[in-house]
């Protein structure tokens, strides 16, 4: 995380500001760790928050641990880097919550045009992919690919 909130130090101050400031207040919820990854078609893509752009093929992931499952869930529910579960019962477009998403009870998933994102809870750990102008298998294999290693 240091590396990734560097790197947008010098190139957005208020990004890396505020994405600092969620990552503390994650560590304050227990978060013994966390890792975020992203890849992009272009490095501008980088200095972006999550990689998201609005033409450039990119791909973030975040994942935390917590000491336990209960702070782990906690967190979750209260949002990680400002996606929080939407309510029970609430519908939207692109919108998938719970098991239809295929990550489980404790996840959410938002399609629209150009942005994809998932959002889930597992064990100790918390998850967030990213994804923009990326076709829906490469953003489930993302998705796939992460899923299994949190246990």
């Amino acid at each position: 995380m240091d590396g990734y909130l560097l790197v947008l130090e010098g190139a957005d101050q208020g990004l890396a500001s505020r994405l600092g400031a969620e990552w503390s207040r994650l560590r304050a919820a227990g978060a013994r760790g966390g890792a975020i990854s992203t890849y992009a078609a272009s490095t501008s893509a980088c200095n972006s928050e999550l990689g998201a752009t609005p033409n450039i093929k990119a791909i973030s992931s975040f994942v935390a641990q917590f000491a336990d499952e209960g702070e782990a869930d906690r967190a979750w529910q209260s949002g990680i880097f400002g996606f929080a579960p939407p309510a029970p019962g609430e519908v939207s477009p692109g919108l998938t919550r719970g098991t239809n998403t295929g990550l489980g009870v404790s996840s959410f998933t938002f399609d629209v045009p150009g942005l994809r994102l998932a959002s889930w809870h597992r064990s100790v750990f918390v998850a967030l992919v990213a994804a923009s102008n990326l076709d829906l298998t490469a953003f489930k294999s993302a998705t796939g690919a992460i899923d299994p290693r949190l246990n």
